[in-house]
């Protein structure tokens, strides 16, 4: 009996987390329909997983993961320890890549990849792109380096190794911007 109710406390608990974190990328009150749709009243008071699916369909729908508009491009791979390389980002802030790696902590977008452009696109601009030897998920990236032309995005890795062996260049690959530059 003791651990039913334990249970039931996590998933309480889970759910409030869950609803604060939804509001909060929101931004916005949940509306009485979007409440109702998200309560679970059921005397059990287990969280249904389709509900929260939903939840998270209707936010991904209209929420920071619409893409402004789309390119065709094509993806390679290199790393901070190349020939040419500093391991200097050239985007602000010029991190270290050597010592800081190959992921950078955005404010909206959390841990995101770290990729390299031409000047067509800002420092800051948030691309998001499937490549499926690399990631069953879609790859978040931010553009905080430079050194491409055209259409090329260069995604970092731990090693030029990885970089040759793992992602090769990848053409005609869809990218989706969702954000562009560091404004929302």
């Amino acid at each position: 009996m003791k651990k039913y109710i334990i249970n039931n406390i996590i998933k309480t608990i889970e759910t409030i987390v869950i609803f604060t974190i939804l509001m909060f990328i929101n931004d916005t009150t949940f509306t009485e329909k979007s409440l109702s749709v998200a309560m679970n009243d059921n005397l059990e008071k287990t969280v249904d997983k389709n509900v929260i699916q939903a939840s998270q369909d209707e936010l991904y729908k209209e929420g920071i993961y619409n893409p402004i508009y789309t390119f065709m491009g094509e993806l390679t791979g290199y790393a901070g320890d190349c020939a040419l390389c500093t391991g200097y980002l050239a985007c602000p802030p010029r991190t270290n890549v050597l010592k800081k790696g190959i992921y950078y902590n955005d404010k909206t977008y959390g841990t995101v990849r770290i990729v390299a452009s031409s000047r067509n696109y800002p420092c800051g601009t948030i691309l998001k792109f499937n490549v499926k030897k690399l990631s069953d998920e879609p790859i978040i990236a931010i553009i905080l380096d430079r050194g491409v032309g055209g259409n090329v995005i260069d995604l970092l890795t731990e090693s030029e190794d990885y970089a040759i062996k793992h992602v090769g260049r990848v053409r005609k690959l869809e990218f989706e911007v969702l954000r562009e530059g560091w404004k929302k």
